[in-house]
């Protein structure tokens, strides 16, 4: 796979924090703790060695790209969702295009029916791991059974030796119907209001992101009620069109892909970092290039029916910089 693009600096001043959901990021092996009989050499979707390794070497090089324009480097930080156990995290970090970016990753198992959890990429030269924890989701179907979904994660640690939090969410998706699934989204909102009320109550004016895949928009209620009642901010709200998102389902775009922030990121402060800009991360290297889709995401599957591409998410991201004077512009080598 060829460079995407040279750039000539560095920006030292500035960090990216990126979400990527990555489309059932599977290996070979019939895990007992998954739910992947679909994602198996002899299953129907024929899921081979090489398509696993052209997966990893794809998502490889997307993540390496994302906010690279703005600062000339790979993410110091990415939230992932849809990866099946840390084996898999552990190829993606060795794929070619991520082996020099000193990439090590938080996951813990989650009791997700599928076998799917969340986990956090870091640079250990930008991000330092002081702790981190997770959440279950206290769910329950008609019957009063219960019901397990992704967990939440919880990463608290230095990006440049200042103390942030990263809460990292895949919340339930609409597949059984927005509405008829709604309750299941709010039970989450609720619960990550609580985690992120410990965290303001544990520690003073602390700074958090919170990435993940909602499976509602900046403008459903799940996701209102959080930025109102935590007074958050949300710079996707602004992002989100009827021509653009992260997900293109039922002929329409959505922006269930999210970065939300601490407003203190908007505060002055010596050598903190300030919220910059938020992004969809939408290169023409991750859309389709012809047929009636042209433009939305290139899927790995669509249905059972091998496609090769990356995954039917595109990747957010928000740039956060140093509030004081560039510390410095080196040449990337």
């Amino acid at each position: 796979m060829t460079a995407y693009t040279k750039y000539d600096i560095v920006r030292h001043d500035m960090q990216t924090i990126a979400f990527y959901n990555l489309e059932n990021l599977f290996n070979l092996v019939d895990d007992t703790l998954s739910n992947d009989p679909d994602l198996l050499p002899r299953s129907p979707k024929k899921w081979t060695h090489r398509r696993y390794q052209n997966k990893l070497r794809k998502l490889g090089f997307a993540i390496g790209n994302i906010g690279k324009k703005e600062t000339g480097k790979h993410p110091a930080i990415v939230g992932l969702a849809e990866v099946e156990n840390a084996s898999v995290i552990e190829d993606l970090i060795a794929s070619k295009p991520l082996e020099d970016c000193n990439y090590s990753y938080v996951h813990y198992n989650s009791p997700d029916e599928r076998g799917m959890d969340v986990a956090l990429l870091y640079d250990t030269t930008s991000f330092e791991v002081l702790e981190s924890e997770t959440f279950t989701i206290d769910l329950s179907n008609e019957s009063g059974c219960p019901e397990y979904t992704r967990d939440i994660l919880l990463v608290t640690g230095t990006l440049d030796a200042e103390l942030i939090h990263v809460v990292i969410n895949h919340w339930s998706s609409r597949r059984e119907g927005i509405k008829e699934t709604e309750t299941k989204r709010l039970a989450s909102s609720r619960k990550l209001r609580a985690i992120i009320t410990a965290i303001q109550l544990k520690f003073e004016n602390a700074k958090i992101v919170v990435l993940g895949d909602f499976n509602d928009g900046p403008h459903n209620t799940s996701i209102k009620q959080l930025v109102k009642d935590l007074n958050l901010y949300n710079p996707m709200e602004t992002l989100q069109s009827y021509h653009r998102g992260s997900v293109f389902h039922f002929g329409r775009w959505n922006l269930f892909d999210q970065i939300l922030c601490t407003t203190n990121f908007f505060n002055w402060s010596k050598k903190g970092f300030e919220f910059h800009k938020a992004e969809i991360f939408d290169e023409d290297f991750l859309k389709l290039i012809k047929g009636p889709f042209r433009g939305t995401p290139f899927r790995t599957f669509v249905g059972k029916k091998y496609k090769g591409g990356y995954s039917d998410h595109f990747p957010v991201y928000a740039i956060f910089k140093k509030s004081d004077k560039l510390t410095g512009l080196n040449e990337v080598i």
